[in-house]
């Protein structure tokens, strides 16, 4: 669980909190994976925390959890350095005028752009509405203003619709960026392989988990799905080997997808014969690493696989204080993923498949920290192409979409009318098939990758207007 420091009141055990972290989170029936915020001086203020246990909040995923705890304590941590020292209970108007000033504009802050704003605006006033209608304020400190016909809105409890009024109108929910093939070849040979910019790989790179990495950017601009989805998976799950098919699929379990979208994932089959590789040369070779130091036989509260065998293989927890919990391995959260183990001939090894140098699994902090140092390596070398993880499924779903347009549309053509609509009903909608495999509960959400074929479409039709205008013949009854 993540250690996230801001001065807050309400003090408990004082000085003292964070030596026995474990013990007292679970007296206090903080349930496992839920972030908390605590002191400098060790303080865990038990009304501010509230807020990540409630049942929305529990039942998010990680990354949202996370994410909500980052972007509170941000403000609690100006609030701190900036504002006197006040607490969350003294936040005034002002205070989160300041906040806006120092996060957008003022010139030695962070200047961050409209999207990410909102998103902390978002946070920061859910949780002091929470407060307020919990009677921990008087009221919420965030101004706000009447919502304009057909906005998204948030109710006040003395009110009518309304949003917060400092919400930036400039931010552009519907641009995606993506990479064309030839982009990401670039940006994952050069920044995660270590090849320079002519295509050749460079003596001078020192990046022994080259083949890993490269492996996982694959599959995720291969499948879409997301970093967290995909760091979570097990052995159990993803086809390391190959069977003779195109692709091989597999079942991600909603415990591990984002809003509980359970689909099925189609990998190459070029992709699962690397897959098998890297779990036999690689990530054999950090497991027998850490269990030589013994790291394993460390592991809290660990979930012990029972039986591998059958479709759905079970995991057992054993508690400290005796007796068993057992557990379906679809079930299990990302959290509980990174303590699963399965026992083997030469004795226990993590159920995760992507493995760090330690032998234990990469979170996805460290994988973002691995994009961003390959971005960084793109640029010293010359190759002008940056990456983040959820770029590459916007690279998945445009390509994805583009190529069953153009296959769609063809069939189409070659049809008689008659038989086009049994087609359709039969093979339904590309839109459709990529939500699906993206996990959208609505068409809507996926509607914004069918704007950029709109876009590139328009970008091919402008390109062909040519520069001497006076080249462009007159419509026809027009004098010349």
């Amino acid at each position: 669980m993540p250690r996230l420091s801001e001065l807050l009141p309400g003090e408990v055990d004082p000085g003292g909190l964070l030596d026995d972290l474990d013990a007292w989170l679970d007296e206090a029936d903080v349930p496992d994976g839920a972030p908390f915020l605590v002191s400098p001086a060790q303080d865990y203020d038990i009304d501010l925390n509230r807020f990540f246990l409630r049942p929305a909040m529990i039942g998010a995923a990680q990354n949202t959890r996370l994410a909500a705890a980052g972007d509170l304590c941000r403000f609690l941590r100006f609030l701190h350095g900036s504002r006197g020292g006040k607490s969350w209970r003294d936040t005034a108007e002002e205070d989160h005028a300041a906040f806006l000033y120092w996060r957008r504009f003022d010139p030695a802050g962070p200047r961050v752009a409209a999207s990410t704003w909102n998103r902390e605006l978002a946070l920061v006033n859910g949780f002091f509405s929470w407060a307020a209608r919990q009677r921990l304020l008087a009221a919420n400190p965030v101004p706000h203003r009447a919502r304009r016909a057909g906005a998204r809105w948030q109710p006040q409890g003395d009110g009518g619709p309304t949003v917060p009024a400092a919400q930036a109108r400039d931010a552009d929910r519907d641009q995606v960026r993506w990479l064309t093939p030839a982009q990401y070849r670039q940006w994952r040979d050069a920044g995660l392989r270590g090849y320079g910019p002519g295509g050749l790989p460079d003596a001078g790179f020192r990046g022994r988990w080259a083949s890993r990495n490269a492996l996982f950017a694959d599959v995720m601009v291969r499948t879409g799905l997301r970093l967290a989805e995909q760091a979570s998976l097990t052995v159990l799950e993803v086809p390391c080997g190959g069977n003779g098919q195109a692709y091989q699929r597999f079942w991600l379990p909603g415990a591990v997808a984002k809003n509980g979208s359970a689909r099925w994932v189609y990998l190459p089959a070029a992709l699962a014969r690397k897959a098998g590789e890297y779990c036999a040369a690689d990530r054999a070779e950090v497991i027998a690493s850490a269990r030589s130091r013994g790291a394993y036989g460390g592991i809290r509260e660990p979930l012990v696989i029972e039986s591998t065998q059958g479709t759905h293989p079970g995991a057992v927890l054993r508690r400290p204080g005796g007796g068993e919990v057992r557990v379906m391995l679809e079930h299990l959260t990302p959290a509980e993923r990174a303590r699963l183990l399965i026992p083997t001939p030469d004795g226990l090894e993590p159920a995760a498949l992507w493995l760090g140098e330690h032998g234990m699994p990469v979170t996805t902090s460290g994988w973002k920290q691995i994009f961003r140092t390959a971005s960084r390596r793109c640029e010293r070398v010359g190759v002008m192409v940056a990456c983040h993880p959820h770029m590459l499924r916007h690279t998945f779903a445009v390509l994805t979409l583009e190529q069953l347009q153009r296959g769609h549309i063809a069939e189409l053509a070659a049809m008689p009318a008659g038989a086009r609509g049994q087609y359709q009903r039969i093979f339904g909608d590309p839109l459709d098939w990529v939500r699906r495999r993206l996990g959208h509960r609505s068409a809507e959400t996926t509607l914004k990758y069918l704007h950029v074929l709109q876009e590139l479409e328009m970008q091919t039709r402008m390109e062909l207007i040519p520069d001497d205008w006076d080249a462009i013949p007159a419509p026809a009854g027009e004098a010349g």
